[in-house]
């Protein structure tokens, strides 16, 4: 073992809300954990497609932002000190003869663990970028993904192109900000919820956007700043003017590296756990959140915390076999509370 080695009890692979919640509950059972995630950032696929936008199914919150419970989750695992590994993912995981685990990322860094969690959502998500040339020039200067800062669409002429509720979403959300916003669909059919449809075709209605049926056809701009956009509709080529273009065309989700592991899959795409423990085809390997699969699964953060409590139990008999797993409740036990600095 050389010494830039990482030795830790666990290593999870994801820091989105489910990663980082598990970091709490083996916390609760003192286990100290390295996170590693592909993105720059906490917060997975809340901070990063829609940071800003409410989630109304979080227990004990009626509302509350991507952006704002990733905040909160990460200030309620500060006791337990774990540390972050950004912008890199694993690229290889090997089982040493001892039972624990090696794992390389592919900046280079190693990690020795006796258990891997795999809390990745998705898998490494992508964007699929539109079928329009040289839109790579514009990427992360005047084409955007993702909302991560609304004030930076303040008086831009925005042009948002997709049908689903990311669209619509957004062409509501970002309309009192806009110098002027066009929503741009192949059809006058959408995917998303009726009432965001219908919010939308009033604000139509009362000239405050711009619906136009048609597709991307080409941009125009300089030094990666566009001016126009060009669309393709039933009367031929027509330019909007254009600042901002945000195209919804959704994500590419590829299990990425996680699919040479050898673990056992469901559809090629999601990881087979139990529901006992949640722990995959390979001992000492679990997988939480919506990455896994089993009778029954719902792709809900709140199962994700579920499962994350029972792998932790797991867990802790895997690194400490030789120690008695006692059951406690945060609210009554002092042991808990001196750990979390509430005692």
């Amino acid at each position: 073992m050389s010494g830039n080695e990482i030795v830790t009890d666990v290593v999870i692979i994801g820091a989105g809300p489910v990663g980082l919640f598990a970091v709490f509950e083996l916390g609760l059972v003192d286990l100290k954990c390295q996170v590693i995630d592909i993105l720059d950032r906490a917060g997975g696929q809340c901070a990063e497609l829609y940071p800003e936008k409410p989630i109304y199914d979080i227990p004990a919150f009626p509302e509350i932002s991507g952006q704002g419970l990733t905040d909160n989750l990460m200030k309620q695992i500060q006791p337990f000190g774990a540390e972050f590994h950004f912008s890199q993912m694993v690229a290889n995981v090997e089982k040493l003869e001892d039972g624990t685990f090696r794992l390389t990322t592919d900046a280079g860094e190693v990690f020795i663990t006796k258990v891997v969690v795999i809390a990745a959502g998705g898998g490494s998500f992508q964007p699929k970028r539109p079928p329009v040339e040289d839109v790579e020039q514009y990427e992360g200067k005047s084409v955007f993904y993702a909302v991560r800062k609304m004030e930076d669409f303040r008086d831009q002429d925005i042009v948002i192109v997709g049908g689903g509720d990311s669209a619509l979403d957004w062409t509501l959300n970002l309309e009192p900000l806009a110098r002027s916003l066009t929503l741009v669909h192949r059809r006058d059919q959408f995917r998303g919820h009726a009432d965001s449809v219908n919010k939308m075709r009033a604000l139509v209605e009362e000239g405050r956007i711009n619906f136009i049926t048609g597709q991307l056809g080409r941009l125009e701009g300089e030094n990666g700043q566009l001016k126009e956009v060009y669309l393709k509709t039933a009367g031929g080529e027509l330019g909007v003017p254009a600042t901002r273009l945000l195209p919804f065309f959704g994500l590419t989700m590829k299990l990425g590296p996680v699919a040479d592991w050898g673990l056992d899959l469901h559809d090629n795409a999601l990881i087979k756990v139990d529901t006992e423990k949640f722990e995959t085809s390979e001992p000492g390997i679990f997988a939480i959140g919506d990455i896994n699969w089993y009778p029954g699964k719902l792709k809900l953060i709140l199962s994700g915390f579920h499962e994350g409590a029972l792998m932790a139990q797991a867990a802790k008999k895997i690194v400490h076999p030789d120690q008695k797993v006692i059951f406690q409740y945060t609210t009554s036990s002092t042991q808990l509370q001196k750990k979390l600095g509430v005692a």
